[in-house]
């Protein structure tokens, strides 16, 4: 375990696509979405044990969440919780975390991880972040992880890469954000192209000089903050840096543009846990196809996702490959192949119905 390593959990997201159960007040990171006793962020941070000391762990989130990211990872200091005003998508985000890391050490080796993403091989995802760090720790390259495709899935971002056999760092070729399925296919054909997980590893010299180089506006903003990043005046700024900051990601606003990107390619059971879908494909399932997670009554059921409250009675009859979904005040039913829309759902309801429901 090296002293210089920092690791950065994004906690700040409100999870629309796993409506009803992700709420704006109770997002998906919060909740123990797989039935494992823990939630997505405690399991997360549990994750890198061992990759860093446990006081160079941050997490940022919305300050609404404040209290929930105290409760679920009590042993964080203040100083370990940065909180958002507004949300300004991964830019905005990674961009506080690693200024103020910067600060402090300017020898920081950072990862960056999304709070809601499951790992099913974790010695493997240790291996791979390791060596993402041992490559960082020494060259100023912004390194992401790459998870080879298993499907043509529509609603993943894809990273060209430049194979090198004799490395396992390799360049990468362009960036695609969600392409069309007949893209997605060619891209599984072609071999050359990997899903992107979303999870980065760079030194904090090479992050700060790509803000400067391609999101100016941004690092110009943290770089009059520095004097006060670890004061009592940090959250007084903050509130001002963010009403700055574009709403942009740090895929669009660096990843796409930067000449030093590459990546390793990761096998380690890896899923963004994004939508109903994806956790029915991680789910164990019943002998008709089913994942069943309530106090449920199935007749002529198959291939469904449920997901009930333990206290009330669910019968269902004739239903076949759709998403059965209650929590709180909504009672969501979607076939599964639109579960694109539950994004829509979760527009409409908030415009027609009021933020009650979402």
């Amino acid at each position: 375990m090296n002293d210089n390593t920092y690791v950065v959990i994004m906690a700040g997201g409100i999870g629309s696509r796993f409506w009803p159960v992700s709420r704006v007040n109770h997002p998906k990171q919060f909740h123990d979405v797989l039935g494992i006793g823990e939630s997505m962020i405690q399991t997360t941070v549990k994750r890198f044990q061992g990759i860093c000391p446990p006081e160079n762990v941050f997490v940022v989130t919305h300050r609404d969440y404040d209290s929930l990211v105290r409760e679920h990872l009590p042993d964080l200091t203040d100083n370990q919780i940065l909180l958002e005003p507004i949300g300004r998508n991964t830019a905005a985000c990674i961009a506080y975390a690693c200024f103020k890391i910067a600060k402090r050490n300017p020898n920081a080796n950072i990862v960056i991880a999304p709070a809601d993403h499951v790992i099913l091989r974790e010695e493997s995802f240790k291996n791979c972040v390791r060596e993402a760090l041992e490559a960082t720790a020494k060259s100023e390259i912004l390194v992401t992880l790459g998870i080879k495709p298993t499907r043509p899935h529509t609603g993943y971002g894809y990273i060209q890469f430049i194979d090198d056999a004799q490395n396992s760092l390799k360049k990468v070729k362009t960036f695609t954000e969600k392409p069309s399925l007949e893209i997605a296919q060619m891209f599984l054909d072609s071999g050359e192209f990997v899903w992107n997980a979303g999870i980065f590893i760079w030194n904090a010299q090479a992050i700060v000089k790509a803000f400067h180089q391609y999101l100016g506006d941004m690092a110009e903003t943290f770089d009059e903050g520095i004097p006060v990043l670890d004061t009592d005046q940090e959250e007084q700024f903050i509130n001002r840096a963010y009403s700055h900051c574009r709403n942009i990601s740090i895929d669009y606003g660096i990843m796409e543009k930067a000449d030093n990107v590459f990546v390793i390619l990761g096998d380690f059971g890896w899923s963004d846990l994004g939508s109903w879908d994806s956790l029915y494909s991680l789910s164990e399932k019943t002998s008709e196809g089913n994942v069943i997670e309530g106090n449920v009554l199935a007749y002529d059921v198959k291939n469904c996702i449920i997901k009930t409250p333990a206290n009330q009675l669910v019968v269902l009859q004739g239903l076949e490959d759709y998403i059965v979904a209650a929590h709180d005040n909504v009672f969501m039913v979607c076939r599964r192949e639109d579960e694109q829309k539950v994004k829509d759902f979760v527009a409409d309801a908030k415009a027609m119905k009021g933020q009650n429901f979402i």
